[in-house]
């Protein structure tokens, strides 16, 4: 009886291990996924930026088309 309880607690051991490893995994993953939202958020404002500026200059050419397109 002292073998099997002596079974069962090395037993729980490696599992409470295995459990602590796969949670310092997922802390690590779940950091890695942060930082990479992170990025990708920031790139995400510099290419709305860059669309608005872009929108902002075709806009601008057009108006001047259209005046040239009146004078002539």
């Amino acid at each position: 009886m002292a073998a099997t309880m002596s079974d069962d607690l090395e037993n729980l051991e490696h599992k409470i291990d295995r459990l602590i490893h796969f949670c310092a995994r997922l802390q690590k993953e779940n950091e890695s996924l942060r930082d990479r939202e992170s990025s990708l958020l920031k790139e995400r404002g510099k290419l709305l930026e860059k669309n608005e500026l872009a929108r902002n200059r075709v806009e601008h050419m057009i108006v001047r088309l259209k005046g040239l397109n009146n004078e002539g």
